[in-house]
């Protein structure tokens, strides 16, 4: 059965050329995941479609309000039985990475929830538990392209996602290290030429060389990634 992944969002129309475009699109043509979109202001009441009101206590902006984000999440979960893990994009929320990525592609279902505004009414948190998911330390205007993260992220993992078995065992972080250095044609270019060894035709060289430039790289560039390998390996 296919990953099924809905997206509740205001602006759904910000998803169309991601989803229908390079692997997002491959992997739903080949069945691997089922993308669902969900418009939030959909479940709005009133004349004025209001999905946001002014913070008890004042203070600036708009705050994403209960009613109408739980009536979002609880229509679009009674369309398929399974039960879905709610994830709700905000700067709040714990870092994003390689390894909630392999998570939640182990999953059968993902609720992703991207807000707007100045941020959510606790309730929502509260109520509906949702796991609280950042992509970095900055703030966007909305939850969108976070959820276009964890999306991209998440399907490149399902099986055949990529087109080859192994297509992400060695990619950066598949393993805690960053990626060796990859070379294509020329063979030489402005003076810089392709090392010898990835020429040879001897594949245990190639592989001893690209594992050893692997942690070459990440020693260098990612000190905090090589400390937790270290430490994992011991």
């Amino acid at each position: 059965m296919s990953l099924r992944i809905d997206i509740l969002t205001l602006f759904p129309e910000m998803f169309g050329s991601f989803l229908g475009t390079s692997i997002p699109k491959r992997a739903a043509e080949k069945g691997l995941v089922d993308y669902k979109l969900t418009n939030i202001r959909d479940f709005a009441t009133d004349a004025h479609l209001s999905v946001d009101d002014k913070p008890f206590g004042g203070g600036p902006g708009m705050i994403m309000m209960c009613p109408t984000v739980y009536d979002a999440v609880e229509a679009a979960e009674k369309q398929d039985p399974r039960t879905a893990i709610r994830i709700l994009l905000t700067p709040q929320g714990q870092r994003f990475d390689q390894s909630m990525a392999e998570q939640f592609a182990r999953r059968d279902r993902l609720l992703l929830i991207a807000g707007r505004y100045e941020g959510f009414d606790e309730r929502i948190i509260a109520g509906l538990n949702p796991i609280e998911v950042s992509i970095g330390d900055y703030v966007l205007s909305g939850g969108e392209l976070a959820a276009m993260v964890v999306i991209d992220a998440v399907v490149r993992l399902l099986p055949g996602a990529l087109g080859a078995e192994d297509g992400a065992a060695d990619e950066t972080f598949a393993d805690g290290l960053l990626e060796h250095p990859q070379y294509t044609r020329p063979r030489e270019f402005r003076g810089m030429s392709v090392p010898d060894v990835l020429l040879s035709g001897n594949h245990a060289a190639i592989a001893k060389w690209r594992a050893e430039q692997r942690k070459m790289r990440t020693k260098e560039r990612r000190p905090d990634l090589w400390q937790a390998f270290e430490e994992r390996d011991k």
